[in-house]
Order: C-alpha cells, then sequence, then structure tokens
C-alpha cells in the first residue's frame, strides 16, 4: 500500500506512489456518472414535455436566445438521451466517456443557461449540477478501465 505524496503544484488532491488518484476523485467520477445519468433523463424527460405540447412551459416574450418550446424540446431530448449514453459508459469505466461527458455537459449547461427564461429555478439547479459533473470529470486523474 502506497502512502499519498505531497500534491504536485496545480493539483487539488494527493496521488499515490503508484500513479493512481484519491478515492475522493474516483467516487466523485462514479457520482458524476449517476449524475449523467439522472441529468440525462430529466432532459428526455423536459424534452418530452416541450414537444408534447406548447402549454407546459410559459412563453418568453423578449428573450435573446427565443425558440419554439418544441424546438427547446428538441434540443433537450437529444442532449438527454445522448448523455444517459455516456453516463452509462462513465460508469462502465469507458476511456472515452470521460471526455465525451465533459463536452456534452458543457453544451447541456449552455443549454440551460439559454433555457433560463422558461424554467429559472430547475435551469440553475441543472446548470449547478453540470458544473459538479465537470469538475469530477476534470480532476479523477486514475486510469480509467479499457
Amino acid at each position: 500500500m502506497s502512502q499519498p505524496t505531497t500534491p504536485t503544484p496545480g493539483s487539488s488532491r494527493p496521488v499515490t506512489d503508484d500513479g493512481v488518484g484519491s478515492a475522493w476523485a474516483g467516487g466523485g467520477t462514479l457520482f458524476a456518472g449517476f449524475l449523467l445519468l439522472v441529468d440525462g433523463v430529466l432532459g428526455v424527460i423536459k424534452g418530452v414535455a416541450g414537444i408534447a405540447t406548447n402549454d407546459v412551459y410559459a412563453a418568453v416574450n423578449d428573450y435573446v436566445f427565443k425558440f419554439n418550446v418544441t424546438a427547446w424540446g428538441w434540443i433537450h431530448l437529444v442532449l438527454g438521451v445522448v448523455l444517459i449514453f455516456v453516463g452509462w459508459g462513465i460508469l462502465k469505466g469507458a476511456t472515452w466517456a470521460r471526455a465525451v461527458g465533459i463536452a456534452l455537459v458543457s453544451l447541456n449547461l449552455i443549454a440551460n443557461f439559454m433555457w433560463l427564461p422558461y424554467t429559472p429555478i430547475w435551469a440553475i439547479v441543472t446548470i449547478a449540477i453540470d458544473v459538479f459533473i465537470i469538475w469530477a470529470l476534470c480532476t479523477d486523474r486514475s486510469e480509467p478501465a479499457v
């Protein structure tokens, strides 16, 4: 069993002598995978609700990022389905899932920022979840399973 060494400059956690990151970051990555699954399912639900009827969400009159609610529904539906697959990949330890997860969660964060006028509180909650997911996927330096 190796002892943790002092962190290298710019790192946020100690790295053990064998180069594997701490259990905290690994647990954060596992939690990020679950959050990606949940975020994807909620995106699918938001998308289906937006596609089904335009009366579910209140339309905002003068907003820069004004789209039809049905268009927002399709955006959330597609992002949600893809986030579910990426979350599953992270839970399985796929190498590609971290980088794809960071990119797609960044897109989801931007989409939810633009979605703020329709559901402001839920969009802010989703943005906070997305920021945590990005942090967790960026800070874990352990080797993913191949």
